[in-house]
């Protein structure tokens, strides 16, 4: 029993001190901002007013194994009661996820985007390769609760032998591949494609930046508009193999200018896009794997040399560790147990909480509400944020170079 006890109490101070180095890395001032943009700013006493509420999302969503009541209680977000300064505010399990729900789902978007512009940008002056930013967006997917409405509004992947056991949620997200730290992120139901989604992350993509896609995204229209538009947007993907080109130059042995044609639909959908795309082909070859055909809209051999690009374009995978990091530890693989009705607007991300879901391992009595998903990216930024600032640079090894990305 007592070694019980002291393993709860380490526990209890982990989790503290992961709560308190994000308080230190979160400025207060962006939460009030937050609530006075979205017009939920508390404007009588409370014993959880809206800014505790937030703090108490962002709580949950780090400790989700924890009832909503211990969040409060333990990281100290009740005010005390009004005539006394030094009693202990108390506050009933009802009560805190009616304040939890109050503010809804907005300020913790508008607070993730704040966070993820200021820390990502930061984060990525201190990693640029050859004066570029480096950046991947890539898509994932979350589990959500397994409920009729939910199945409705989100879909759910086929198998072979029929449906997924749940819901899924479609991430795409715009990360800072040697930090780990998330620039932009967009949710929406499991039929909507990830190109799709993130037509909607192409602004996030700041200039002066290279950012390395997967080869699904390997589009005509995305590509040009991505390059075309800001100041020296420029992209890092892998060919399809079957995509043709016509070699305009010779750059050196296994590097080449080339043209791709706009496909004939485009044509007729977009007639205002160039009838041919520049890019730079590269061939490389890594020990154990079969050639490759790199594709980047960076013209120049000499200031971008062969090695250095297809070293480059092996880094993506640390956007999959990025996700890793978030879905298997920061999550601990629960996500279907963040929602159990929902409320969609015409912005996927607008979810409102009700009540928490069944059929969760480890279940507490009040789960996560689904804004929690971008509190625990945020979460997960912070962290990345804090380790990226005292750990080594983020090159990568000879060994996980190998490692074939996609």
């Amino acid at each position: 029993m007592r070694f019980g006890q002291e393993l709860a109490a380490i526990e209890l101070t982990a989790w503290t001190e992961s709560y308190e180095t994000l308080t230190r890395a979160l400025d207060p001032q962006w939460v009030q901002s937050v609530l006075q943009a979205t017009g939920t700013a508390t404007a009588r006493r409370r014993e959880l007013p809206a800014e505790h509420a937030i703090w108490t999302v962002i709580g949950m969503a780090l400790f989700h194994d924890r009832p909503i009541q211990a969040v409060v209680h333990r990281l100290g977000l009740v005010l005390p009661p009004s005539k006394s300064r030094t009693a202990p505010g108390i506050v009933t399990g009802s009560a805190a996820v009616q304040a939890r729900d109050r503010p809804g789902a907005a300020p913790m978007a508008q607070l993730f985007e704040l966070t993820a512009t200021h820390w990502a940008r930061t984060s990525a002056e201190k990693h640029r390769w050859h004066g570029l930013a480096v950046d991947d967006i890539d898509g994932t997917t979350l589990r959500v609760a397994d409920t009729p409405e939910i199945g409705r509004a989100f879909g759910r992947p086929g198998r072979g032998r029929g449906k997924a056991g749940y819901p899924q949620l479609r991430v795409v997200g715009l990360m800072v591949l040697r930090s780990h730290l998330l620039a932009g992120l967009a949710l929406c139901g499991w039929t909507e494609g990830e190109i799709t989604l993130a037509e909607s992350r192409w602004e996030k993509i700041s200039d002066h930046s290279l950012t390395i896609l997967d080869r699904g995204f390997l589009s005509y229209t995305p590509l040009h508009r991505l390059h075309a538009t800001g100041t020296a947007r420029h992209w890092l993907t892998r060919a399809k193999a079957n995509l043709e080109w016509r070699t305009v130059k010779k750059l050196g042995p296994k590097d080449s200018l080339v043209e791709i044609t706009r496909p004939r639909q485009l044509r007729r959908d977009d007639p205002d896009l160039p009838e041919t795309l520049l890019v730079r082909a590269v061939r490389y070859q890594r020990g154990g794997f079969c050639a490759q055909s790199l594709l980047t809209s960076l013209l120049d051999p000499l200031t971008c040399p062969v090695t250095e690009i297809a070293a480059l374009y092996h880094e993506r995978w640390e956007l999959e560790l990025g996700f890793e990091k978030t879905k298997t530890h920061a999550l601990e693989r629960v996500v279907a147990a963040f929602l159990r009705t929902i409320e969609l607007s015409s912005q996927p991300t607008s979810i409102i909480p009700s009540r928490p879901a069944s059929r969760r391992p480890r279940c507490s009595s009040s789960a996560p509400p689904p804004a929690a998903v971008r509190a625990v990216f945020a979460a997960s930024n912070a962290a990345a944020r804090a380790s990226s600032s005292s750990s080594r640079s983020r090159r990568m090894s000879p060994s996980r170079r190998s490692v074939k990305p996609d």
